[in-house]
């Protein structure tokens, strides 16, 4: 049983590294203020906010990040960075963690059809971000 934790620990430790290789940034520059999460124009539909992403990568709880809808929602309009008073990219940690998903042929890539009152109060960024995310 101690032999499984610590091989997790070690698959954590990597992914997270990965996470930050990818990216470009340093995961514990954020001391969680919140800004980033009360710009967030989708912070209405995330399950996690873009704080409590980062707060759980720093606490190495990759597995509950991967399990979440959040990174696969943000649609990369840079809110978060310009809030965030340590320049911490959220968005290129998001978009890493979509990354090592979808090389791990993991992944929201399914394509659907939204309801016609989501297209319409949708911005377009949002559309061409939600298809950019399908590809590496």
């Amino acid at each position: 049983m101690t032999t499984v934790k610590l091989s997790s620990r070690r698959l954590s430790s990597e992914l997270l590294r990965e996470i930050e290789e990818l990216s470009g940034q340093n995961l514990y520059a954020c001391y969680q203020c919140g800004k980033c999460s009360a710009g967030c124009p989708l912070a209405f539909a995330a399950d996690l906010l873009p704080h409590q992403i980062m707060r759980l990568l720093q606490f190495g709880m990759v597995k509950e990040v991967f399990a979440s809808q959040s990174p696969w929602l943000c649609v990369a309009c840079m809110t978060c960075v310009t809030r965030c008073p340590k320049g911490v990219d959220v968005a290129k940690v998001m978009e890493a963690i979509r990354t090592i998903q979808l090389r791990e042929g993991r992944g929201a890539t399914q394509v659907f059809s939204p309801p016609a009152e989501i297209v319409a109060e949708v911005p377009q960024l949002a559309t061409v971000s939600a298809f950019r995310k399908m590809s590496l």
